[in-house]
């Protein structure tokens, strides 16, 4: 059973509290756009481990990864708006992370 997501007052008014191990966001976007963010983030995740894990620079990593170093330095700062998912997707195999995907009925 899911829990629901929590609002509480504050001082600045009602504060959303996103449960523990629920996406916050499934709480913030429709579903079909929530689960799209979920997977880019996923990737996302996984490339700035890449990079942390790589000790390169960012002016190496853009040559590995064939985009410019301000894309890594989106990637760092995980600004998932940049990126769209098959952009992601390409970047992680680039990268050697060999991204899948697993259906769930």
């Amino acid at each position: 059973m899911r829990k629901k997501a929590q609002s509480k007052r504050t001082a600045h008014g009602p504060r959303h509290v996103t449960p523990a191990g629920r996406s916050v966001f499934r709480d913030l976007f429709p579903k079909a756009e929530a689960e799209e963010l979920e997977i880019r983030s996923v990737l996302l995740t996984g490339l700035e481990r890449w990079l942390s894990a790589s000790a390169m620079t960012q002016v190496e990593a853009a040559k590995v990864l064939g985009v410019t170093q301000a894309r890594i330095s989106d990637i760092r700062r995980g600004k998932i708006n940049q990126f769209s998912l098959d952009l992601l997707v390409r970047l992680a195999a680039r990268a050697g992370l060999r991204p899948t995907l697993k259906l769930v009925a």
